[in-house]
């Protein structure tokens, strides 16, 4: 059994992970920084540009291994799957602890950061030998002669493959009232139906960048049997990929409703079930067929199940370690968890501060990246001695800048009025351009949903930072007649 010795070290190649591990090359040297990552590839966050106080806007790009050792000099990346950590005996901070890897190293440790993201949701099931359920990665084969695809879920990446997928018909399957609801009122839902049924981007134009995944840091090109079960898939995962069925594209949308069991075609003609996909005009035997709490029964050549993402500190055995009701490590404001020298960052952890009135935790790329570049701030300083760092407004305003649908999107504050016990809300629309919404409360803006180019990131995003009493001035926010960047001026 082999051991290794560092400073630091950062578990997880994500956005979080990766994110973390360079801060913490860039603000301590002089110490060693180990990268452990299930993936051979791991998520550099690239072109970053600093939009205004709290937004940014950013590209994700799969890099080898190698990429951050050649990028800093104190920074070792190793292939390999944490288990455990032994760290409850641990009563001083240069105590070295041990964690102990997959392939039987042990690794020392002065201060680590579990950085592992999340794992994906399964559709229930009813057969272990079901064909035809298959994951984003081997999706690109598959939909050659697919005629009817079924998409599970209603985030970023359902949302995504129904605009991305061309010549196929499409089953969205989704429990909400309205589609993109985990960015979107049913609003600006509406806004964006004209463009379901519309061919994807071509393989060359940019994908939007897929954000109800997290930070996992399963790649697309990574060798399947090295991960972690659960691993999400990463962004831009449509990039370069011609999602091409066999057929003319249609999007049938089943809202309210869930998936209540998956059937095999023998379980299917065994329960004596009346097959809604002809409505599809395919009168076919499908290799699976989906049976959903409306009590609808379509049959399918794929599914496509994309329901998010849970943490995934259950992986590793840390049994000290609090954890919150929904799985994820507990962290303070500092990213600290309750074990001294144990950090948690992305998707895997949980905040447990009080939040601000107009942040919240959401399990994001905005937010992993957020979150691994403080802790690594954090650590360093901790490590150090030094002063804990002067915090900026990452965590007091929650923003989110994405694309859907060809739009940007740019989502500030309490966007749909979560947590707001009474608000009113100011919209304008220009169909295929813009669709702008602004929560108000007390004469304050506290949300803002901004689609297209609509020139108000900088105004809402100070106001909500202030949070200034607008007075009579709150009913014209959206009055094209006034310039309300003037007006702050």
């Amino acid at each position: 059994m082999s051991s290794l010795k560092s400073t630091f070290v950062v578990i997880g190649g994500g956005i979080a992970g990766v994110s973390c591990a360079e801060q913490l090359a860039v603000h301590a040297p002089e110490e060693s920084v180990l990268l452990i990552t299930a993936s051979p590839i791991v998520k550099a966050a690239t072109n970053v540009i600093k939009l205004r106080r709290v937004m940014e806007s950013f590209d994700i790009e799969e890099r080898s291994m190698s990429y951050l050792e050649q990028q800093y000099s104190n920074i070792r990346v190793l292939q390999d799957v944490l288990i455990s950590l032994d760290a409850s005996s641990r009563a001083m901070m240069y105590i070295l602890q041990n964690a102990f890897l997959k392939s039987g190293r042990v690794i020392n440790y002065g201060m680590i950061c579990i950085c592992i993201g999340g794992k994906t949701s399964e559709c229930n099931r009813t057969s272990k030998n079901i064909r035809g359920v298959v994951s984003l990665q081997t999706l690109q084969n598959r939909l050659g002669n697919a005629r009817l695809v079924a998409v599970i879920g209603n985030g970023g990446i359902a949302t995504e493959f129904v605009h991305e997928i061309r010549g196929c018909q499409v089953l969205w399957v989704v429990r909400e009232n309205s589609i993109g609801a985990t960015f979107f009122d049913p609003g600006a839902a509406q806004f964006f139906l004209p463009h379901l049924s519309s061919e994807g981007t071509a393989s060359s134009a940019k994908a939007e960048q897929a954000e109800d995944c997290g930070d996992s840091e399963c790649s697309s090109h990574a060798n399947q049997d090295l991960l972690p079960a659960g691993s999400a898939l990463g962004p831009d995962w449509a990039k370069g990929r011609v999602l091409q069925g066999g057929t003319q594209k249609n999007v049938h949308i089943e809202y309210s409703c869930e998936v209540r069991m998956l059937l095999t075609p023998a379980e299917f003609k065994k329960k004596g079930l009346a097959d809604s996909s002809c409505d599809f005009k395919f009168v076919s035997n499908w290799p699976v067929y989906v049976l959903l709490t409306n009590d609808k029964c379509f049959g399918v050549d794929l599914i496509v199940s994309a329901t998010g993402v849970t943490p995934n500190a259950d992986t590793i055995s840390a049994p000290q370690l609090d954890v919150a009701t929904d799985g994820g490590i507990v962290v303070d404001r500092q990213m600290r968890s309750s074990l001294a020298g144990v950090y948690a960052a992305g998707d895997v952890c949980t905040a447990g501060w009080e939040p601000a009135e107009l942040w919240f935790q959401r399990r994001l790329w905005t937010q992993a990246r957020q979150m691994g570049h403080w802790a690594g701030t954090c650590m360093a300083a901790h490590w150090s001695g030094s002063p804990d760092p002067l915090e900026d407004a990452r965590f007091d305003l929650f923003s989110h800048v994405t694309r859907f649908f060809g739009y940007r999107v740019v989502l500030l504050g309490v966007f749909n009025g979560q947590g707001l016990a009474d608000c009113r809300a100011l919209v304008r629309v220009n169909p295929g351009q813009e669709y702008i919404k602004l929560l108000l409360h007390d004469g304050r803006l506290k949300g803002a949903v901004l689609i297209g180019d609509t020139d108000l990131e900088e105004t809402c995003e100070n106001l909500l930072l202030d949070q200034l009493d607008l007075g009579p001035l709150a009913d014209h926010l959206l009055d094209p007649e006034v310039d309300i960047e003037d007006f702050f001026d």
